[in-house]
């Protein structure tokens, strides 16, 4: 069975240092946790950045201080967001894949989202498959529902993204795909067989799908963004301490946890 691959989602568009007190806002902030993460045994960070004020914002000069700094405590990938904030427009949503990141998020279809929806046209989906391609950037292919995995290959079809593909079950949102145990094996069956995937199980779903992926032989996404609690009443004291508790889960099971130079190999990473 490959290594796992540990994702940490450090702050997400959502979120609120109400609902979480030591979430990372400003760069410096998520560049430290992004090194906790590293330290703790996460070989990606999922990136979304916040301005001044703590909103987000997908400002490419934002995201390149975020990389920047990262890249001068540790060699962790840096995986930004193309999702953004629901009202981001899609222009907005690319920024940060001018930087040229070794991947970035491309979401395949639309769904609701809370009270929200999240929109994602076909015409959406060809453009940041277009630019990616262009750039040499690896997507990351979220899958919030089950035709979204059709939109990717419908992509792959028409030669605007390479496959094998790495695809991101982001399950448990409300308005989407439920996180239960059922919904993540029927994903997981939909795939090609040389395709590779991640979960991130949102709120109470983060921890069971975590270990059914490390048991599948699939990859974990954990962090702030999906889930601010270590257990039911009790917050996170830390992304990395979401990171080293899926890390000891997966050596009591005997899952080796990937480096980041390992993940690249798994994902074909240049």
């Amino acid at each position: 069975m490959e290594k796992l691959i540990i994702t940490a989602a450090l702050t997400g568009a959502e979120v609120t240092r109400a609902q979480q007190p030591n979430l990372p806002l400003t760069p410096e902030e998520i560049a430290a946790d992004a090194h906790a993460c590293y330290e703790a045994g996460a070989s990606v960070v999922h990136i979304h950045a916040r301005d001044l004020d703590g909103n987000p914002t997908q400002d490419a000069s934002v995201y390149k201080e975020i990389k920047d700094k990262i890249a001068e405590k540790c060699n962790i990938i840096f995986q930004p967001s193309t999702g953004g904030a629901v009202w981001h427009t899609p222009e907005q949503r690319l920024q940060p894949v001018d930087l040229a990141p070794e991947m970035a998020t491309l979401s395949c279809g639309t769904c609701n989202f809370g009270a929200d929806v999240f929109m994602n046209s076909e015409e959406y989906m060809e453009k940041f498959a277009k630019k990616m391609l262009e750039v040499g950037v690896k997507p990351e292919i979220e899958v919030f529902e089950r035709g979204m995995i059709e939109n990717a290959k419908m992509l792959v079809k028409k030669g605007l993204l390479k496959a094998p593909l790495h695809v991101d079950f982001v399950l448990g949102v409300p308005g989407a795909c439920p996180g239960t145990p059922e919904d993540l094996m029927f994903m997981v069956n939909q795939l090609p067989s040389d395709w590779t995937w991640t979960v991130a199980g949102i709120g109470r779903a983060e921890l069971p799908l975590a270990v059914m992926a490390i048991i599948l032989g699939g990859h974990v996404r954990v962090g702030f963004e999906d889930n601010v609690y270590y257990e039911k009443g009790r917050l996170a004291k830390s992304n990395a301490e979401l990171v080293e508790r899926i890390v000891r889960i997966a050596k009591e099971m005997g899952r080796e946890v990937a480096t980041p130079d390992e993940a690249r190999a798994i994902l074909g990473l240049k």
